[in-house]
């Protein structure tokens, strides 16, 4: 761990320990040094630019939020001390709405949701971000659904015409990495087993996915076998049948004492020219930032994570049709 703090004894125990350190120990201000000034931080919903930004926006939501706990599940990651580490942490996080904020007057609920992080890390710094939250798990179990939600969003920000937009590639900036992970086989196992289904090609779930799978996708859903796996990328795919999906990024891990896996990030963007899970066709243009997970076993692919921002798709639905 090159040019890291000696307290960390490898690159995942620094990723859960410094979110801990800043979440639920209350060091905030380590984002002065763990986040750099420049930071790049995107998310389905925008791109912000700096660690004061980042510093305003974990205070905001820990003022909604002060019990909020995150359980590092994996830290998927690939690079070196020296060249830079790229980290898939995935979180499972609980937090209890007792403060007013973004999703409204405080309600008492209790909530349970995943995030997907993305971080490059150099020097004991990140510098480069890609964070994806389950927003609709969040919003269901707030009571709300993810289109009125994100109709309520629009309204506030004033309207149409003054709402903000959700994070475009064409609104993107470079960070400082380029990388696109590692050619470890069990990230070009689930980069070929997701390009085949978004190709059409659904045959590829009975003949790579475990028939005894876990399924863990976006929306806070839970499922097994096949046929779950089929209606989840189905219903997906088919209200964007038209949009051009790409893999941004790839790696895959063999670690002691855990199964084989892989962490990928991918996009869809095009036009909202099907049916299928967000409803009948408008034309509108979408971008859709996704994060997945995969645990590989003897029978093929036993665990699989998936997570995008049902919000920000509907935001874009409903800024384009009013």
């Amino acid at each position: 761990m090159k040019g890291f703090d000696p307290k960390f004894k490898d690159f995942p125990d620094y990723i859960i320990g410094i979110t801990k350190e800043i979440w639920e120990d209350r060091q905030i201000a380590t984002l002065h040094h763990y986040y750099t000034d420049d930071i790049i931080v995107r998310s389905p919903a925008s791109i912000v630019v700096g660690n004061k930004g980042v510093i305003a926006a974990t205070m905001a939501t820990l003022a909604e939020f002060p019990d909020r706990t995150l359980f590092g599940e994996d830290v998927i990651w690939s690079g070196t001390p020296e060249e830079g580490m790229l980290s898939s942490h995935r979180i499972i996080t609980t937090a209890t709405h007792t403060g007013d904020g973004v999703y409204g007057t405080a309600s008492g609920t209790k909530l349970r949701y995943r995030i997907i992080a993305d971080c490059h890390a150099i020097n004991n710094a990140i510098n480069d971000e890609w964070l994806i939250r389950d927003q609709g798990a969040i919003v269901r179990q707030l009571g709300y659904e993810p289109l009125d939600y994100a109709r309520e969003m629009i309204a506030k920000e004033g309207g149409a015409k003054m709402a903000s937009h959700p994070f475009h590639p064409k609104d993107d900036k470079q960070g400082p990495y380029k990388g696109t992970g590692n050619d470890n086989e069990y990230g070009a196992q689930y980069a070929d087993i997701l390009t085949r289904i978004m190709g059409a090609d659904m045959a590829a779930i009975p003949q790579a996915y475990d028939r005894a799978c876990q399924l863990e996708y976006a929306g806070g859903i839970t499922g097994h076998s096949h046929d779950f796996a089929d209606q989840f990328w189905m219903g997906l795919r088919a209200s964007f049948p038209s949009a051009k999906f790409e893999i941004h990024h790839q790696i895959g891990r063999e670690d002691e004492m855990m199964p084989p896996r892989a962490a990928l990030r991918w996009s869809l963007t095009g036009k909202h020219d099907g049916w299928g899970s967000f409803g009948a066709p408008t034309g509108a243009e979408v971008h859709i930032m996704g994060a997945s997970h995969a645990e590989f076993g003897p029978w093929g692919l036993r665990r699989e994570y998936v997570l995008f921002d049902e919000t920000a798709v509907w935001k874009q639905i409903a800024l384009a049709i009013g």
